[in-house]
């Protein structure tokens, strides 16, 4: 949630601030700011909205010279979204700005002490305390920014990453971590500070990501100095080179990014198994978990945690490893799982799912984890994120960067990270045997191609769309592996069209559902060959028989439920673990034409952001 932009060099800072805000309006906000150092004055400028909206504020109203900038995308949480709450806020002294992600979770006793000592507030916010904490600590310790804002953060309990600036030393900014991701590009003479890297990759390939309880003192002609925040003791930082290009971030003709998204997923897919599964050879390479084998192999249970679409991939993932493994599987919700005071053993193995690898949910769940002894395997997308540094060992999803808030080809590619994983498990157990592992890998290669097939049928899933984008609610029904895909296309509807949807189990339909269905509620039955497609079935007859409004997934040559169903969509055949990898396609499709027919603002939400780092 939220966004930090900044820069300090030689170039113009505001295009640089503004085009990284635009590049971070996929994180999710309500308000936008920019603060600029020209030498001689701060100034600024904020806004409720977007930030088309500040640019047009901005370059109407505010002077936009300067080669020292902030900028900040706001979610709320502290204060309504208006101008004032947004940031950057001031100091009482007009001499220090700040931009923040997170929550500072004292923030109350922290301003009520800093009203005694004089000090007054414009906004609601927890950040303006923050920085007004910092001066205080700067006139009465007599110390230098880097310094106070170390003693500040020290008295701070919260997330957070930062970024302060001081007008009286324009050649550095000061910047800190805990829970939130920061990033730092290098360049030549010049410095870049972004929540992720994809507001400077134009201008560097090298970046320093912080850990969490880090800080560091950029200041240009000068050495990046990184300081662990409890202790001041130096830290020896790491420069990774950045994987992603400019490419991977624009849209590439496509009308939203999550239509790119759905239609990378052929290639997304390809590029995760690529280099791991040798299908010639009867292989499958995973360091993670070859460096690990016993452990994994030998667990008693396995425990996934993660939140929202990565919990469905969780699901998906639990029935492929009881199946083809034949482990024990718990899928948690991260957001419940450290609340509930789980039992957990050494011989116990925690699968974190993650897209962006920030969520701090998820995070919570695998440092409790860890303190039980369990081992900790993650999957994410993001290289160098929280969640692939804090656990044991992982793999990384080879997705590519996904700017859609609603997650499309995150999704496929953990389902294929996860069944490559249980596959190898399964065969190192000899829970299958070698002409059944074979035949997997073979048909997991032959995914992409089906899913090609699938997205060919887009014009007529928008003939769907536009006869139920007006429908209030919807169902959606699945059974064994599909039955999480069921719960996928609920939410993928619910996050970008405001219908409201649910997921079932298709069984669990007569248990109470089927009190809602009526000749207006349109109802999407995931009913493939593979997996109990009588019953399947019989669930339609019965919707049917209630005049309700039949949406069938099926497989090629399907005959049943094409006699019965409104409009069904056809999939080609695989086998039944693989089928979620093409089910969810049309899915994606349906809930994408639905929001764009009903004017949503589809890559990005209201309300939502897309790497919830606070609780």
């Amino acid at each position: 949630m939220c966004g930090i932009v900044g820069y300090i060099g030689y170039r113009d800072a505001y295009p640089i601030v503004l085009k990284g805000l635009e590049r971070l309006e996929y994180r999710g906000y309500d308000s936008a700011g920019i603060a600029l150092f020209d030498g001689e004055q701060l100034n600024l400028c904020k806004t409720k909205g977007k930030v088309a909206d500040l640019k047009a504020k901005f370059e109407s109203t505010t002077s936009t010279k300067g080669q020292v900038g902030i900028g900040h995308t706001r979610w709320a949480t502290h204060g309504v979204p208006n101008d004032v709450n947004s940031h950057p806020h001031y100091s009482n002294s007009g001499n220090l700005v700040i931009i923040h992600n997170g929550i500072i979770e004292n923030f109350a006793t922290l301003k009520k002490e800093l009203v005694k000592r004089g000090y007054t507030f414009q906004s609601d916010t927890d950040t303006e305390v923050l920085v007004n904490l910092i001066e205080d600590v700067m006139k009465n310790e007599k110390v230098k920014l880097g310094k106070a804002v170390q003693i500040a953060l020290n008295q701070t309990v919260g997330a957070y990453a930062i970024t302060v600036f001081d007008t009286r030393k324009p050649n550095e900014l000061v910047v800190a971590r805990l829970g939130s991701p920061l990033a730092i590009g290098i360049g030549e003479n010049e410095f870049f500070i972004a929540s992720d890297a994809s507001p400077f990759i134009e201008y560097t390939s090298n970046a320093i990501y912080l850990e969490d309880g880090e800080m560091a003192v950029v200041r240009l002609g000068k050495e990046i100095k990184v300081r662990k925040i409890h202790d001041d003791s130096l830290v020896d930082p790491y420069i990774q080179e950045l994987q992603m290009n400019l490419e991977q971030i624009e849209k590439a003709g496509y009308d939203h990014f999550m239509l790119k998204e759905i239609y990378e997923q052929p290639d997304a897919i390809t590029d995760t198994y690529r280099g791991r599964m040798l299908v010639d050879e009867g292989i499958i390479r995973m360091a993670g978990v070859d460096d690990n084998m016993a452990r994994i192999a030998n667990a008693k249970r396995i425990i996934i945690v993660a939140c929202g679409t990565s919990w469905h991939a969780g699901l998906v993932a639990e029935y492929i490893f009881e199946d083809l493994a034949r482990i024990p599987v718990e899928v948690e919700y991260a957001s419940e799982f450290r609340y509930r005071n789980p039992v957990i053993s050494e011989n116990d193995v925690v699968i974190a799912i993650s897209q962006s690898g920030e969520t701090a949910d998820t995070m919570a769940a695998i440092k409790l984890a860890k303190e039980k002894g369990a081992f900790v395997f993650g999957v994410c997308n993001v290289v160098g994120s929280s969640i692939s540094r804090e656990a044991h060992a992982g793999a990384y999803t080879h997705a590519g960067p996904e700017i859609g808030v609603a997650s499309t080809k995150a999704f496929t590619t953990q389902i294929t990270v996860l069944t490559l994983m249980a596959l190898k498990l399964a065969k190192h157990r000899g829970t299958i045997s070698d002409s059944t592992f074979r035949f997997h890998l073979q048909e997991l290669e032959r995914i992409p191609a089906k899913i090609s097939k699938v997205l060919e049928e887009n014009e007529h899933i928008k003939i769907i769309a536009e006869k139920y984008k007006n429908s209030p609610n919807c169902l959606y029904l699945g059974r064994g592996y599909n039955f999480p895909v069921a719960l996928e296309g609920a939410l993928k509807l619910k996050e970008i069209s405001y219908i409201h949807a649910e997921g079932y189990p298709a069984a669990e339909m007569k248990h109470g559902p089927i009190a809602l269905i009526d000749e207006s509620m349109p109802v999407v039955v995931i009913a493939t060959s593979k997996g109990h497609y009588e019953k399947v079935v019989s669930n339609v007859q019965e919707i049917k028989a209630r005049q309700g409004q039949i949406i069938g997934i099926v497989t090629e040559g399907d005959e049943a439920v094409k006699e019965l169903a409104d409009y069904v969509i056809e999939i080609p055949e695989t086998i039944e673990s693989l089928t979620p990898l093409l089910t969810t396609i049309p899915l994606q499709l349906l809930s994408y034409h639905i929001a764009v027919m009903l004017g949503k603002n589809v890559d990005q939400p209201r309300n939502l952001a897309k790497s919830v780092t606070v609780e």
